[in-house]
């Protein structure tokens, strides 16, 4: 299940254990509410569970950054497993977004 959370200026967003299409809309409006509406600086993307990512997920991170990015915030991706890495390395993410 997602989890968002705003610690002092940023957002924290747990994933789900498959991020596809089926949940990104819930999880962009979710993200943008809270970073509008709590003056968030930064979006940390949580993988823990994570074990499944496709194109939508691209879309979900993409979106974020260019909003935070804006305010010179910055997006981060914790906990992501050698498959999410290798697909945030594909997409290009991994030079916009730091991997922890």
């Amino acid at each position: 299940m997602e989890e968002f959370q705003v610690i002092e200026n940023c957002l924290m967003v747990k994933l789900p254990e498959e991020v596809d299409h089926h949940r990104a809309a819930y999880i962009c409006e979710n993200a943008d509410r809270l970073i509008i509406r709590e003056d968030v600086n930064h979006v940390v993307f949580d993988f823990e569970d994570t074990r499944f990512m496709d194109s939508s997920g691209i879309g979900i991170i993409m979106g974020r950054y260019k909003k935070i990015s804006c305010f010179g915030g910055k997006v981060y991706a914790i906990h992501a497993d050698k498959q999410i890495q290798r697909i945030l390395r594909m997409s290009g993410l991994n030079n916009i977004v730091e991997v922890m």
